[in-house]
């Protein structure tokens, strides 16, 4: 069991309602590979999970282009911001006596694009663990995510092997490499200066590694 996954039995155990765990880090970094460890993890203790991304927030595609954003997918503005703060505040509140919450989740590769109502989150879900790109944000709404969830946890990577992890992911997901290294070294490398700029407002640094 990883020291993290202790970290986060502990804090269940000690409280009567649900922990929510915001884990942040730039584009390729890892944090989706980590979210899903901890959560088989965490399963394997009896302790109950759900993953919830941010990326299921993205703007379509259509919607991108109207604003003449495609370009640049992935920056913090090409996202439903209020609508993900307000799906946290639903986690939350969210009591013995609600019904499940659908969250959307995004779906890389050849669609591209989130899928609404993808991720259920009954209500005695113990953990969850919310994972993207700009959590601590301190501009509206963003900066309110900080404090709903009862802790941030910043995903450092080291640069050199993030970009080589970011630039297989476009490839994968069927772009050229010219279009591929475009959004690697451009856009990508922007966010990521933006995101790393806001780790110190993190929680915990996680040193964790994706292998």
């Amino acid at each position: 069991m990883s020291s993290l996954t202790e970290r986060l039995l502990e804090r269940a155990l000690a409280r009567d309602t649900r922990i929510i765990v915001g884990i942040v880090g730039a584009p390729g970094s890892g944090k989706s590979t980590l979210t899903d460890a901890l959560q088989r993890e965490l399963d394997v203790h009896g302790m109950s999970s759900a993953v919830v991304g941010m990326d299921g927030f993205h703007l379509a595609q259509a919607e991108l282009e109207r604003l003449g954003r495609a370009d640049r997918k992935g920056a913090i503005d090409t996202f439903d911001a209020h609508g993900y703060v307000a799906l946290l505040r639903r986690l939350r509140d969210q009591g013995p006596g609600d019904g499940v919450i659908y969250a959307p989740r995004y779906v890389r590769g050849s669609i591209e694009e989130p899928i609404g109502s993808a991720v259920p989150v009954a209500p005695d879900v113990r953990v969850v663990l919310t994972e993207g790109n700009y959590l601590l944000a301190d501009t509206v709404p963003w900066d309110e995510v900080s404090r709903i969830v009862d802790e941030t946890w910043f995903l450092a990577a080291d640069p050199a092997s993030r970009r080589v992890r970011l630039l297989a992911r476009h490839l994968a997901n069927g772009k050229t490499m010219e279009r591929a290294l475009a959004f690697t070294d451009g856009s990508d490398a922007r966010n990521a200066e933006l995101i790393e700029s806001t780790a110190a407002r993190a929680d915990v640094q996680v040193a964790w590694q994706e292998e």
